[in-house]
Parts: C-alpha cells; sequence; structure tokens
C-alpha cells in the first residue's frame, strides 16, 4: 500500500517561464518625436505664478532673493543640491529658470534675441535677468522718450529696476527749489532776506546736486560685462557692489553685506565728488553776486561778506557723502523699493503720489540738516553772530 501511496501521490506541476521575446526594429524604421507647447497658455500661466523680482518680502542678508520658493533657487547658490553637495548649483537653476522665462516672453512678444540690445541679451544669455525685466523693456521701448534715454547703459539699468524712476528725477528736481527755499526760510526767518546770498548759494548747490543723488543711489539690473582679469582686487570688489545697499537682488544674485558696504563706501567717494564741484560752481556765482551789489550799494561792504569758495565746498562734499548718501540709499532701496513698491506695485498713481510725499519731506529734511551743519563747522554764521563782530 505504501508503494501505491507513493506510486499515486500528485507532484506539483513545474513551470517553465517563457522565452524572453525581444521585439526587434528594422534598422530603416523612422521614429519621430515631437514636443508641442502652447505658448499662449505657458505664458499665461507664468504670468499668474511668477512674482515681480523687485517685490522683496523680507530683508534678510542675501539682500531678500525672491523667487526662491524651492530648494533649488536660493540666493547665490550656496545651499545644498539633491546629492547633499554644496556648490553653485542654486545659481544655475535659477539661471535656467531665467532663460526659460525670458525665451518664453520673447515668444511671445514676437521677438528674437538679436533684436535686443547686445549687453541684454548677454544678460539674458548668462541667465542674470527673470523675464519680468524683459516684460519691463518691452513696455518701456514703446515710449520714444524712454526708448532714447535706454540708449545710455546708466538709464536702462535703473529704469529696468524701477519704471518710475525718471518720475522721480522730475520729483527731485522739481520741488528742490521749492523745498530748499522754505527751509532756509523756516531757519533764518527774519534773517533770510539778509542772508539771501548765502540762501541762493544753498539752492543753486543743492539744485546741481539734487540728480545724481536720485541716480547714483538708484536701484539697478546690472547689465555690465565682467571686468577683466588683470584688474586689481579692490576695482573687482568694488565693481561686483550693488548701485544701492540695500537694493532686492534678482533671482540667482545675491550681495554679502560687505558688498553692501562697498556700495555705501562708493556712492559716498562720488558724492563727495559732485558736492564739492556743485558747491564750487555755487559759491563762486554767489561772490561774483556779492561783489556786483558791493559794487553798486557801497554801504553792504561792510555789511555782507564773501562766501568761504574752499571750506565750503569740501563741507558741502562731505555732508553728501554723509548724510545725503545713506538718507537716500534708505530712501531708495528700503522705503520705496521694500515697502511701498510691494504694497502697491499695481496701483502706479497711488505709489508715485507716496513717493513724492516721501522724497518732497527728504529734501526739506536734508536743507534743515545742512543748515546746521554750515553752522556747526563754522562756515556759515547766523546775521546776529555777524553783526556782534561788527561792532
Amino acid at each position: 500500500m505504501s508503494i501505491a501511496a507513493c506510486l499515486f501521490t500528485p507532484s506539483p506541476p513545474s513551470f517553465s517561464p517563457p522565452p524572453s521575446i525581444t521585439p526587434k526594429l528594422p534598422a530603416t524604421f523612422p521614429l519621430h518625436l515631437r514636443l508641442r507647447l502652447s505658448s499662449s497658455s505657458s505664458v499665461s500661466t507664468l504670468h499668474h505664478t511668477r512674482p515681480s523680482p523687485f517685490l522683496a518680502s523680507s530683508a534678510g542678508g542675501d539682500g531678500g532673493d525672491i523667487n526662491s520658493n524651492d530648494n533649488n533657487s536660493g540666493g547665490g547658490g550656496g545651499g545644498n543640491d539633491d546629492n547633499g553637495k554644496h556648490g553653485g548649483g542654486g545659481d544655475e537653476n535659477a539661471g535656467d529658470k531665467n532663460r526659460k522665462e525670458t525665451m518664453i516672453v520673447l515668444a511671445e512678444a514676437g521677438r528674437s534675441m538679436e533684436s535686443l540690445p547686445k549687453d541684454l541679451a548677454a544678460a539674458i544669455q548668462a541667465g542674470k535677468i527673470p523675464g519680468s525685466v524683459i516684460e519691463r523693456f518691452l513696455g518701456l521701448e514703446k515710449s520714444g522718450l524712454m526708448r532714447w534715454l535706454m540708449q545710455f547703459g546708466g538709464f536702462k539699468e535703473r529704469l529696468l529696476a524701477d519704471d518710475l524712476f525718471l518720475a522721480k528725477v522730475a520729483m527731485e528736481c522739481g520741488v528742490g527749489i521749492f523745498t530748499k527755499t522754505a527751509a532756509e526760510y523756516e531757519r533764518r526767518r527774519e534773517n533770510f532776506f539778509k542772508e539771501l546770498e548765502i540762501v541762493f548759494a544753498d539752492v543753486v548747490m543743492a539744485i546741481i546736486a539734487d540728480f545724481m543723488l536720485v541716480y547714483l543711489p538708484a536701484p539697478t539690473v546690472s547689465l555690465r560685462p565682467p571686468l577683466a582679469v588683470s584688474a586689481g582686487a579692490i576695482s573687482k570688489f568694488f565693481y561686483s557692489c550693488p548701485d544701492n545697499a540695500f537694493q532686492v537682488a534678482l533671482p540667482g544674485t545675491s550681495y554679502s553685506l560687505l558688498q553692501r558696504l562697498g556700495a555705501v563706501m562708493r556712492n559716498g567717494a562720488k558724492l563727495f565728488a559732485v558736492g564739492t564741484i556743485s558747491s564750487l560752481v555755487g559759491t563762486a556765482i554767489t561772490n561774483a553776486l556779492i561783489n556786483a551789489r558791493k559794487a553798486v550799494d557801497k554801504s553792504a561792504a561792510d555789511e555782507v561778506e564773501n562766501v568761504p569758495i574752499l571750506s565750503t565746498s569740501v563741507a558741502y562734499g562731505v555732508y553728501m557723502a554723509v548724510s545725503s548718501n545713506l538718507r537716500y540709499q534708505v530712501l531708495a532701496g528700503v522705503i520705496e523699493q521694500r515697502i511701498l513698491e510691494p504694497l502697491l506695485h499695481q496701483h502706479k498713481l497711488v505709489l508715485s503720489a507716496l513717493c513724492f510725499a516721501v522724497r518732497t519731506g527728504n529734501t526739506f529734511l536734508g536743507s534743515l540738516l545742512w543748515v546746521d551743519y554750515a553752522r556747526l563747522v563754522g562756515i556759515q554764521k547766523a546775521h546776529e553772530e555777524d553783526s556782534a563782530q561788527h561792532r
């Protein structure tokens, strides 16, 4: 029985895997792949999801870089990549993203790279600027005046960073003469007309310098080519500094604290030169008027004195390098770009009105500070002190 049971015990069936069949394609078989990208849908999605690169949400150490919601677009690319390596991966990813954005914007506008200025096209190829900068450029190009101004590199860099830059220049120069005259009257009161020559010198100096005070500390979109390899270390350092110490860095770009401090020093040196030269012009004109008045009115010879040219010019240069430099850096980089612009970027009229009010107040404050500073260092004296010395 046991032998029979063994003979009749069922064994599990064995299965062998089917032979693998590898499909063979003829060598001449054509394979066509087509990738279609709907420009309208992609661009519309881009417009809704891409924030302006000039709207800063914070003032962190990397300059408040934005568009860094993913891990690969951190300021300066110093973070970790997927492999845990430290390096410039963030910069590369941000550059690729910038290039894609700009290509989509150009395709939508029907423009080619060859139709753009060379410095702008080079910045696009390097991935230095996002698509919103190209959108702003195409919008500004529609105006004949803006198109002419953008032929100059300095104006182009500032207009691409702030489309209200030209309006701010007009505001500053337009209200400068009125606010500075009012500030002079506030400080001098009954002596205003007795010290009219000094008032005139102050106003002339201020008007000459007003344009540079707006121009130099204004935030920019850097389109400058890199310096030559043979350039010195100091030149390379200041060349890499932003134009405004507090300006928002574009995606893929970051500024160190040392570079931002360098921006204050560099602009301070420029404003010292501007202030000194403008003061030389202003005091020279004032002394010419004083001498003409003395020639006509002999009694004014003892009452009115010439303004010291050298000491006044140097003092005004120092004032612009310190007081004006810091005030306008904070005004353009913090108050306007980091506070007002993010809140009111869709309401240009309200934004322009607030910028006008803030700049008017800053100009008036600067005039008051200059009168006090000039009297403190001894280059100007109150009329009562002069009268007491002549007695």
